[in-house]
């Protein structure tokens, strides 16, 4: 079975926390299913990074913000290969470029729009867990673009609909969707299961858990989506078409 998991910065803010990322994509693989992991830049390395740009130009090009915030999670997809093949792990890192995810002109807020070449393909293929950077892909110009706020979980959720994997695991820092706000109301209840409609609705009134055009991709293509905390267990929330979906998985 063919399976996408993504992990956010937080998941990946240190040596340790990218170890136990690896253990999680580890154990998949050595189930016996192809793995597709996409990763965020680790911690606030982007705020970092635009810090930077702020004492460089007042006004910077999009373009060139692209070219310069991708480089984050390439930092981190390099990280995360180089763990699993420590682990022993045949493992590949791959920029939206060399994946072949392409996407519309607009910089800095792009659109995916398809899977140019089979690289991820050949790659699982040979045996391999691919590592794909997050956040980013290449217009018809061959320039980076960059896909704006929840880029990652976007990333994650095309890639799942292109390769038609299973099912698209999201990994954060917290354990699932609930229905209000937990971090302001005691009685906040986790759901185990979100249609997405409802989920699509929650993220365009502000719900932080996904972007709502990951949602949207995810209800275009019908892919099964659960979120999940990095650090504890725990089944998380389903985002499907209908709760028997998940139930079947």
């Amino acid at each position: 079975m063919r399976i996408v998991v993504k992990f956010g910065g937080s998941s990946l803010a240190n040596a340790e926390r990218i170890r136990k990322a690896a253990g999680r994509i580890a154990a998949l693989y050595e189930g016996g299913h192809q793995v597709v992991a996409v990763v965020s830049a680790q911690g606030d390395t982007t705020d970092e990074m635009i810090a930077n740009v702020e004492q460089i130009h007042t006004d910077p090009p999009r373009r060139e913000m692209d070219a310069y915030l991708s480089a984050g999670e390439q930092m981190s997809a390099a990280l995360m290969a180089m763990a699993l093949q420590n682990m022993g792990l045949p493992a590949v890192s791959l920029t939206g470029l060399q994946a072949g995810l392409m996407t519309d002109g607009v910089y800095g807020d792009a659109r995916v729009l398809g899977l140019k070449g089979d690289r991820i393909q050949k790659e699982m293929d040979a045996g391999k867990i691919v590592v794909m950077a997050g956040f980013q892909g290449v217009n018809g110009k061959n320039d980076i673009t960059t896909l704006g706020r929840g880029g990652s979980d976007t990333t994650a959720v095309a890639l799942a609909a292109f390769l038609q994997a299973k099912e698209c695991k999201i990994y954060t820092d917290v354990d699932g969707v609930y229905d209000k706000d937990p971090r302001k109301y005691a009685d906040a209840v986790k759901l185990p299961w979100v249609g997405y409609e409802q989920m699509l609705q929650m993220a365009r009134q502000g719900a932080q858990v996904l972007h709502d055009r990951c949602v949207e991709l995810a209800q275009m293509y019908r892919v099964k989506v659960q979120v999940l905390s990095s650090f504890r267990e725990g089944e998380g929330t389903w985002i499907t078409a209908l709760p028997e979906d998940f139930s079947q998985i």
